[in-house]
C-alpha cells in the first residue's frame, strides 16, 4: 500500500459514511488491517496519537505578569522617589509589599493550568489492533488513522473510530457528552442529518471513552489533536487572559491614583513657585504629597483579604484556585450548570413502577409489597449482570438502579440468587433490545426477560394480575403502553420485564417466546435533594440558573421543571437548533432559554460567551471532560471535587470538595461579603489618604509649614492605616447580602455613596489635623506664619498633627463596618480584629513617641496627658459625625 494523504480528522462526518466508504477513504484492508510498513509511514505523517503538551510559563514570567498592573506601577514609582530622597528603609518596605503581593498571585497560578496534562494521561496506555492479518497489543500513541482496533468490555477507546462491527456494544461516554447512561452502539447505522450530537452518533466511538459491555471492531478516523478529545484540549490551550471585575476596578483605581499623584505634584510645584519657596523644599513637598495620595498598602491588603476569604471558603468545601476569583463569585448573576452529576446525582434511580395489580406506584410510597411487585423486582435482579456491594456498583447504571430498587423493597438479593442460580442466558443485543436468563427454580426452571417495552410486549402471550396468569389482550396492551408513555412524559427511562415458568430446560433460541408480562419500571438520574432550595435562594439574590447538558431535551426539561429552573418547553433548546446559528443571533436570543440540551463542548463555550457578551458575570459548573472548555471560558469555572475529572478540576477557578451545587450559592454569598469587605478596606484607605492630601494641600495653600513629612506619611500609610484595613477585610458577613441583586458591571468602589464618604471623611480629617497642627504652635507661643521658628516647635506641632490624623483614622474605621447600621448597635467588639487593630495602632504610636531612636527617626516629640486628651477628643469627631449621617441614611431607606 503506497503512502497517500489519509484523513486524520474526527470532524469528517464519518457517521454519514458507510463502512465501505470509510475503509476506502482511509485506504484500509478490512481483512488484513494496515501493514507495519504503512503504519510507520502514517505515524511519521500524522505524529503520535497523543495530545500536545501545553507550554507552561516559567515562574519568572508568571512573577513579571503579576507586576503588570497600574497600581503596582504607581507603587514602583513611589519606591524610586523614596529611594531618591534617601529614605531607603521606606523604599525597601514598599518593595517587600509589592513582592508579597506578586508571590501570592504566582503561587495560585502554579497550582492551576494542568488540564492538558490530565487529558494526555486519560488516554489508554495499550490498545488491540489488527496489522498484517494479526491481532497485537501496542501502545496507544502508536495508533494511526486507518488502524483496525478491537474493543471489548473494560477497555478504553484509544482514538476516534468508525465502528465496523458491534455485538451488544455499549460505551460509557458520560465524561465526553454528559449522558449518564451507557450508549448502545450500532456499526451498521448511517445518518444524514446536517447536525447530529456526539451522543447520537451510534456508529462512532470516541477517544478515552469506556467500553462497558459487548465487543466491537472499529477503524481509526482521528488521532491525537484530531479527535473530539483533542478538540477540547485545543480549546483549553487557548489563553484566557480576561480580567476579573476586581482586577478591572483595582486597575482603574491605580490609574486614577497615578493621575491624581501627578496632578498634585504639578499643582504644588506651581503654588510653591508663586509663593517663592525653595526649589529643594518644593521637590520634597511634592514628593510628600504624592506619597500621601497613594495608599501603599492597598495591593497587599486586597491580597491578604482575598487569602483570608480563600481559607474560610475552603472550610466550607469551596476550594479557590485563583485569588481574584473569590470576589468575582460575588458578582455572578448567571450560574450555568451541567445536569449530570451536578444538578443530579449521576446515579440512575427507579422512581416508579407499574404492574397490573398495583397499577402505577411511586417507589417512595410503597407500604405493603404485592406479590407482583416482588416478582417484578426479583426478575429484574436475576436478569442482571451488574453487582452492588456496600453501596458500590459495577456494570450498567440501569442494572445497578434495579439492584438498588430491590434493596429499597427489602428483597434479599443474595438469598434470591442462591435459590435461583443462573444456568443459561441470552445476552442483550441492539436488534432484539432485550436479554434473557434461565434459572433453576424449586423442581423446575424459570426464565426471566427484560428489555424495551415495545420489543418485549411482542414476545408476551399472557400477563400476571392478582396472582393469576391470564391471557394478554388489546386492553392490557393499551393499559401497559399508557403507563409507559406516562413515565416517558416525565422523562423516565422505561424498562419492561417478563417471565415464563418451565418444567424442563430449553434452548436459548426458544427463550423469548410465550412470555408472561409482569410490568414496567421508570427510572431517571434524580436531582440532588438540596439543589432546589439553593436555586430558589439564588433566584431571590437575582441569580439565574441555566442548565447546559449533553442529555436529551425531554429529560433535561423534566429535571429543570422539577428544580424550578424552567417552566415551559419554549425555554429549552438543543444543540441541533443552535449549531447553524451565528454567534450574534445566539447572543440576541440567549436570554430566552434556560435549558440547553444535547449540546457539544463547543456549544457550551459559545453559550457561555453569549451570556458574557450581554454583560453578565457567568459561573459554569461541571464535572466531565466535556465541561472543561466552558469552565475555562466562564468568569468562574466550578468543578466537582469528588466526581469531577482531573481535566475539569484543572480548568476550573473553584472546586467543590463536596460535589454539592448548594456550596456554589454559599460561595457566592461569601464572595459578595468578601467584595463588601474589600470595598470597606479600599474606601477606608482612600478616605485616610484624602485626609492626608487635604492636610498637606491646605497647609501649602495658606502658607503654613509642612504638617507631615514623607517618613511620617509612609508610617501612617504602611502600618497605621493598614491594620484597620485588614481587620475590615475580616468583618463577619452581612446576613442580608443574598437579598440584594448582583452588582452591575459598571459598579465601582465609589458607587452607593462610597465616593461621598471618601470626600466627607477626607475633608473632615484634614481640617481636624490642620487645627491640631496650628494649635501646636499657639500652645508654645508661636504663630505658624512667623519667620525663624525653632525646629523643636515645628516637631511639636507636627507631633500633634501626626497623632490627630492617626486618631481620626483609627476611630473612624469603626464607622466603615456598615453603610447605614450604627456601630453602637452592631457593637465595637463584634469584629474583634478591628478592635484589636485600633488598640495596636494606638500602642504603636506610643512606641514611636517614647522610644528615643524612633522619636528621632520620625522627627517627633514625646507629649503629655493634656495633648493626648486633645488628640483623642479630636479623633472621635469623624466617627460621631458619620454616625449622625447614618441616622439620615436610615430614614431615607425607610
Amino acid at each position: 500500500m503506497t503512502k497517500t494523504d489519509i484523513s486524520n480528522d474526527s470532524t469528517s462526518l464519518f457517521h454519514e459514511k458507510s463502512i465501505d466508504e470509510t475503509l476506502e477513504l482511509l485506504k484500509t484492508d478490512r481483512s488484513a488491517g494496515l501493514s507495519e510498513n504503512e503504519a510507520q509511514q502514517r505515524l511519521a505523517t500524522h505524529g503520535p496519537n497523543q495530545l500536545k503538551a501545553h507550554k507552561r510559563k516559567s515562574i519568572f514570567r508568571l512573577f513579571i505578569g503579576q507586576l503588570q498592573d497600574t497600581l503596582i506601577y504607581v507603587l514602583l514609582a513611589a519606591v524610586v522617589i523614596t529611594m531618591f530622597m534617601g529614605e531607603y528603609l521606606d523604599g525597601i518596605i514598599i518593595l517587600i509589599v509589592i513582592c508579597i503581593n506578586a508571590t501570592l498571585g504566582v503561587v495560585q497560578e502554579i497550582r492551576a493550568g494542568n488540564a492538558i496534562e490530565a487529558l494526555r494521561k486519560m488516554a489508554s496506555p495499550k490498545a488491540l489492533v489488527k496489522r498484517d492479518h494479526q491481532i497485537r497489543e501496542i501502545a496507544s500513541e502508536d495508533i494511526v488513522p486507518g488502524d483496525m482496533v478491537i474493543l471489548d468490555a473494560g477497555r478504553y477507546v484509544p482514538a476516534d473510530l468508525r465502528l465496523l462491527e458491534s455485538a451488544s456494544l455499549q460505551i460509557d461516554e458520560s465524561a465526553l457528552t454528559g449522558e449518564s447512561v451507557a450508549v448502545e452502539k450500532d456499526a451498521g447505522a448511517m445518518f444524514s442529518d446536517d447536525y447530529l450530537p456526539l451522543g447520537d452518533r451510534s456508529n462512532l466511538a470516541y477517544m478515552s471513552t469506556l467500553v462497558t459491555y459487548g465487543r466491537g471492531v472499529g477503524v481509526v478516523t482521528g488521532t491525537g489533536t484530531h479527535t473530539e478529545m483533542g478538540k477540547i484540549a485545543g480549546i483549553l490551550s487557548q489563553d484566557n487572559e480576561t480580567k476579573t471585575p476586581l482586577e478591572i476596578r483595582l486597575d482603574e483605581l491605580g490609574k486614577t491614583l497615578g493621575k491624581a499623584a501627578v496632578a498634585i505634584c504639578v499643582l504644588i510645584f506651581i503654588l510653591s513657585y508663586f509663593q517663592g519657596r525653595d526649589l529643594t523644599e518644593m521637590f520634597l513637598t511634592s514628593v510628600s504629597l504624592a506619597v500621601a495620595a497613594i495608599p501603599e498598602g492597598l495591593a497587599a491588603i486586597v491580597a491578604v483579604v482575598l487569602s483570608i476569604g480563600v481559607t474560610k471558603m475552603a472550610k466550607q468545601n469551596a476550594i479557590i484556585k485563583r485569588l481574584p476569583a473569590v470576589e468575582t463569585l460575588g458578582s455572578v448573576n448567571i450560574v450555568c450548570s451541567d445536569k449530570t452529576g451536578t444538578l443530579t446525582q449521576n446515579k440512575m434511580t427507579v422512581q416508579e413502577f407499574f404492574t397490573f395489580t398495583d397499577k402505577t406506584q411511586q417507589v417512595s410510597d410503597i407500604a405493603d409489597l404485592s406479590t407482583e411487585a416482588r416478582l417484578l423486582s426479583s426478575a429484574m435482579v436475576l436478569a442482571s449482570d451488574a453487582t452492588l456491594e456496600n453501596g458500590k456498583g459495577t456494570g450498567d447504571p440501569t442494572e445497578i438502579a434495579l439492584l438498588h430498587l430491590a434493596d429499597t423493597l427489602q428483597i434479599k438479593r443474595k438469598d434470591l440468587q442462591e435459590s435461583q442460580p443462573r444456568i443459561d442466558e441470552r445476552a442483550f443485543d441492539s436488534n432484539r433490545k432485550m436479554m434473557s436468563t434461565l434459572h433453576q427454580h424449586e423442581d423446575g426452571f424459570m426464565l426471566y426477560a427484560k428489555g424495551a417495552i415495545d420489543s418485549l410486549i411482542l414476545k408476551c402471550k399472557q400477563i400476571v394480575e392478582d396472582g393469576e396468569i391470564i391471557p394478554l389482550n388489546d386492553t392490557h396492551k393499551t393499559i401497559l403502553m399508557q403507563a409507559a408513555d406516562a413515565m416517558s412524559d416525565k422523562a423516565l427511562r422505561t424498562l419492561a420485564v417478563a417471565y415464563k415458568p418451565l418444567e424442563s430446560q430449553i434452548d436459548s433460541e426458544n427463550f423469548e417466546k410465550d412470555l408472561v408480562m409482569i410490568g414496567v419500571v421508570g427510572m431517571i438520574d434524580p436531582p440532588r435533594e438540596e439543589v432546589k432550595d439553593s436555586i430558589e435562594t439564588a433566584k431571590e439574590a437575582g441569580i439565574r440558573t441555566i442548565m447546559i447538558t449533553g442529555d436529551h431535551k425531554n429529560t433535561a426539561l423534566a429535571i429543570a421543571k422539577n428544580l424550578g429552573i424552567a417552566s415551559a418547553l419554549s425555554e429549552a433548546t438543543t444543540g441541533a437548533e443552535i449549531e447553524n446559528m451565528p454567534q450574534t443571533e445566539l447572543e440576541s436570543h440567549i436570554g430566552e432559554y434556560k435549558v440547553f440540551a444535547r449540546v457539544s463542548p463547543e456549544h457550551k463555550v459559545n453559550i457561555v460567551k453569549a451570556f458574557r457578551a450581554k454583560g453578565n458575570i457567568v459561573s459554569m459548573t461541571g464535572d466531565g471532560v466535556n465541561d472543561a472548555p466552558s469552565l475555562h471560558a466562564a468568569d468562574i469555572g466550578v468543578a466537582m471535587g469528588i466526581a469531577g475529572t482531573d481535566v475539569a478540576k484543572n480548568s476550573a477557578d473553584m472546586i467543590l470538595a463536596d460535589d454539592n451545587f448548594s456550596t456554589i450559592i454559599v460561595a457566592i454569598e461569601q464572595g459578595r461579603n468578601i467584595y463588601n469587605n474589600i470595598k470597606k478596606s479600599v474606601i477606608f484607605l482612600l478616605a485616610c489618604n484624602v485626609g492626608e492630601v487635604v492636610t498637606m494641600l491646605v497647609a501649602i495653600l495658606i502658607g503654613l509649614p509642612i504638617p507631615l513629612i514623607a517618613t511620617q506619611l509612609l508610617w501612617i500609610n504602611l502600618l497605621t492605616d493598614t491594620l484597620p484595613a485588614v481587620a475590615l477585610g475580616m468583618d463577619p458577613g452581612d446576613k442580608d447580602v443574598m437579598k440584594e441583586k448582583p452588582r452591575p458591571l459598571n459598579d465601582n468602589f465609589f458607587s452607593h455613596g462610597g465616593g461621598r464618604r471618601v470626600i466627607f471623611a477626607g475633608i473632615l480629617i484634614g481640617i481636624l489635623t490642620i487645627f491640631a497642627f496650628v494649635s501646636g504652635y499657639h500652645f508654645r507661643g508661636y504663630s505658624p506664619f512667623a519667620q525663624h521658628i525653632p525646629e523643636e516647635i515645628h516637631e511639636y506641632a507636627r507631633t500633634l498633627a501626626f497623632l490627630t490624623i492617626i486618631g481620626c483614622q483609627l476611630f473612624y474605621s469603626f464607622s466603615f463596618r456598615h453603610a447605614y447600621k450604627s456601630i453602637f448597635k452592631m457593637g465595637f467588639f463584634s469584629n474583634r480584629y478591628l478592635f484589636g487593630a485600633v488598640v495596636l495602632g494606638l500602642l504603636l504610636q506610643l512606641f514611636v513617641l517614647y522610644v528615643p531612636f524612633m522619636t528621632a527617626a520620625f522627627k517627633l516629640q514625646a507629649v503629655g496627658i493634656a495633648e493626648w486628651a486633645g488628640v483623642l477628643a479630636l479623633g472621635v469627631v469623624p466617627l460621631l459625625a458619620n454616625e449622625v449621617m447614618k441616622i439620615f441614611a436610615r430614614r431615607r431607606r425607610k
